[in-house]
C-alpha cells in the first residue's frame, strides 16, 4: 500500500495564521506536542517564525517535487526545516534551497514557484481535500473507505490498513 501526500491549509491566505509568541500555541505545545515527541521519540519545536506562514508555497512546491517522483522526500525536508530548524517555509528562497537539497533543481523550482505554474494543481487538491475527501483536520488518515481525523495509535492505522488488505 502506498501513501500518498495531500494538501491541506489549517488557515489558507488570506485568513491570519497564529504566532508562536501567542498563550494559545504554547500552552497547545506545552500539554500535548511536547509531551506526545517524547513518547514517541521524535524531536520537534515550536517553531519561531512569527507569524506562522501560509503553506501554500511550500504545498505548490510539493506539486513540483511530486511530479519528478520526489514528493515524500521534499515533504521530510520541509517539515524538518520548518518544525526543527525553525525556518520559514512560506519563502520561495527557503523552499528553493530545500528542494536542492532533495535533488531538485533549485533555479527550475523557484521559477515555477514565481510563476504560480502548479497554483491550480494545489487549488485541485484542496478542494478536494475540503469537498470530497471531507477532511476537517489533520492529520487525516483516508484508507480504503474510511476516514481517521487526528493522531491515532499504529495499531488502529495498522488494523485500517490490514481491512482494506
Amino acid at each position: 500500500m502506498a501513501v500518498e501526500w495531500m494538501p491541506f491549509e489549517l488557515r489558507p491566505y488570506p485568513q491570519p495564521t497564529l504566532r508562536p509568541e501567542g498563550d494559545y500555541l504554547r500552552r497547545a505545545w506545552a500539554q500535548s506536542v511536547y509531551p506526545l515527541a517524547a513518547r514517541m521519540g521524535v524531536e520537534i519545536k515550536l517553531p519561531p517564525v512569527s507569524p506562522q506562514p501560509h503553506t501554500r508555497l511550500a504545498w505548490e512546491g510539493y506539486q513540483f517535487a511530486r511530479e519528478r517522483g520526489t514528493g515524500a522526500e521534499y515533504n521530510r525536508r520541509v517539515l524538518r526545516a520548518f518544525f526543527v530548524e525553525g525556518l520559514d517555509i512560506g519563502r520561495s528562497e527557503v523552499l528553493a534551497r530545500l528542494a536542492g537539497e532533495v535533488g531538485l533543481d533549485r533555479a527550475a523550482f523557484r521559477e515555477a514557484l514565481e510563476a504560480g505554474r502548479y497554483a491550480e494543481v494545489h487549488r485541485r487538491a484542496l478542494r478536494h481535500a475540503h469537498e470530497e475527501a471531507g477532511v476537517t483536520a489533520v492529520p487525516a488518515f483516508a484508507i480504503g473507505g474510511r476516514m481517521l481525523v487526528g493522531l491515532q495509535p499504529r495499531e488502529v492505522l495498522e488494523e485500517a490498513i490490514r481491512a482494506v488488505g
